[in-house]
């Protein structure tokens, strides 16, 4: 139950093979697909929800089978992910994935993976083409467009300095526009429009995490965004995404789009502050854990803190567009 409550919140760390023998499969599942970070994608399929329910389109079981089939594509990919840069020697010996959690090759064999990575997909599958089947052709547009960006993130795209464009199309366009549109069976710009701040916030995970892994991804020749622009651009180039978020959020509010409401995700801004958020990116990498870091997290650094404000910000973003929802003006 330990293991379960920590796959949830947190990578875990120090599963031992006789240890991952008790786990349960679905404990095991949560652990191979790094299930804590899934919370970046409930948040999308909540936004595109409450989009659709502040419209009067809101349909319920569809939109949980938009969320389950999200979640299990999302899955799918972090297994994928290990799975492919663990065939290509990406993964191997000390490289920066072994370091902040077990991988789960050297846990299980390829086969075992295999089986994971199987039936999640296929799940997901399902879940799509029921959708496509109740939906209709827009729908198998986006499901294609979905499955490219899972199947084809690793490789080649996080290797041609794609991978990071691609979050945002994911986290934006895809998750939150195609969300809405398979909810409501409405196709519409304004909610790709409103979906820009909460992907750019699942952007700087992701190059917080090439950032951190930047001289290991350089040295095998993995060139990621953050590994083009180097060190010191990379990390401004965060800094920059971060405030287009609040930007976006009190532009939003001054257009009119939504009511002051919206503006409750700036609080988020008050918790960055208070994290030195700033002050880490306009900042050097250190080469170890600095004093006073959750020993647990290490190596992650700039992914970490990219992560909680993602967290914080999706979350008071979410709830600012509920209570415009419910209260309006």
């Amino acid at each position: 139950m330990s293991v379960w409550k920590q796959a949830l919140t947190k990578i875990p760390r120090n599963i031992s093979k006789e240890d991952w023998r008790k786990l349960s499969v679905f404990t095991k599942w949560l652990v191979v697909t790094r299930a804590a970070v899934l919370i970046i994608t409930l948040l999308s399929s909540s936004i595109a929800g409450i989009l659709a329910y502040r419209n009067g389109l809101f349909d319920f079981p569809i939109w949980l089978l938009v969320t389950v089939g999200l979640l299990l594509c999302h899955a799918t990919n972090n297994i994928l992910n290990d799975y492919v840069d663990w065939t290509m020697g990406v993964d191997q010996t000390n490289y920066y994935r072994n370091q902040y959690g077990p991988h789960p090759l050297s846990l299980m064999s390829k086969k075992e993976l295999l089986v994971y990575l199987v039936c999640t997909g296929l799940s997901a599958l399902c879940v799509g083409l029921y959708l496509c089947y109740v939906r209709g052709e827009t729908v198998v547009y986006l499901t294609l467009s979905g499955a490219f960006f899972l199947l084809f993130y690793t490789w080649p795209l996080k290797y041609i300095a794609l991978g990071e464009i691609s979050v945002f199309i994911v986290w934006g366009v895809l998750m939150i526009g195609g969300g809405y549109y398979t909810i409501t069976n409405r196709w519409d710009w304004h909610v790709v429009l409103f979906s820009c701040p909460y992907a750019l916030s699942c952007t700087t995970i992701i190059f917080g995490k090439h950032i951190d892994k930047l001289q290991a991804d350089r040295a095998k020749r993995i060139r990621t965004l953050p590994v083009l622009l180097g060190e010191r651009l990379a990390p401004l180039a965060v800094i920059g995404m971060i405030v287009a978020q609040y930007a976006f959020a009190i532009y939003l509010v001054y257009t009119g789009a939504f009511s002051r409401w919206l503006l409750i995700s700036v609080l988020a801004l008050v918790d960055d502050l208070r994290k030195k958020v700033f002050t880490v990116f306009s900042s050097p990498r250190p080469a170890s854990a600095p004093a006073g870091f959750p020993p647990n997290v290490w190596p992650l650094y700039f992914s970490a803190f990219a992560f909680v404000h993602n967290r914080s910000f999706g979350s008071l973003f979410l709830l600012g567009l509920i209570l415009d929802t419910v209260l309006g003006q």
